[in-house]
């Protein structure tokens, strides 16, 4: 059993409390710096960490989930049906995943995703969440005018594709399937997953054509 001295604890404590800004993102990492200079966090395994979820786990799972998806018809029916149980198949089940619905984009829907209470997100397949998308605005306008928000995003829809917004939360969290580009017919899995952008399943990005090159 670990054991902890009182004395050092409130030290820290008020250590941490004088010396805190009030913004959210310098408080943060002043209370990151305290903890390096103290020697409670090692900042090597901070930025091991930081590197792991923004490169390795995340988009790039959730791109090779689209890309299968793409070329495996049948994967792409269990993924509609059960996400959850489809991405096992990677073991990519966690806790930000055990309750996740696939949504498809077609040539007449658009789906977007916000979490309007706070940010509920699956970071196991697509990494750290976006600051935009942590954002009051984006909470609160993404449900009211998404049309308009699409289009800060450069996704500028027809009014003929229908927007349908789904709000995720701590029990469902939702992954947006992306529409193939076209032209991809000979492409690898490992080409298409290439394509795939963390945007484009939330559902801020659309046309992934642009990703293929000249």
């Amino acid at each position: 059993m670990s054991s902890h001295d009182p004395d050092k604890v409130k030290d820290l404590y008020h250590t941490l409390h004088s010396h805190l800004p009030s913004e959210p993102a310098l408080r943060v990492k002043t209370i990151e710096n305290l903890l390096v200079e103290k020697g409670y966090l090692d900042q090597q395994t901070i930025d091991n960490w930081i590197e792991v979820y923004s490169e390795d786990i995340g988009p790039k799972r959730g791109a090779q989930v689209i890309a299968r998806a793409w070329l495996d018809q049948e994967f792409k029916q269990r993924l509609l049906t059960d996400a959850s149980e489809a991405i096992d198949d990677y073991g990519f089940l966690g806790k930000a995943t055990a309750h996740l619905k696939a949504l498809e984009n077609t040539d007449s829907v658009h789906n977007l995703v916000v979490c309007t209470l706070c940010s509920c997100y699956p970071f196991s397949l697509l990494g750290m969440a976006p600051n935009w998308y942590k954002t009051a605005a984006y909470r609160s306008r993404a449900v009211r005018e998404p049309r308009a928000v699409l289009k800060e995003f450069g996704v500028d829809l027809d009014d003929q594709v229908e927007v349908r917004v789904y709000d995720s939360t701590a029990e469902l969290r939702y992954l947006v399937i992306p529409q193939r580009p076209l032209g991809t017919e000979d492409y690898s899995q490992q080409q298409l997953a290439g394509l795939v952008t963390r945007n484009s399943m939330i559902g801020t990005d659309r046309d992934l054509a642009k990703n293929m090159g000249g």
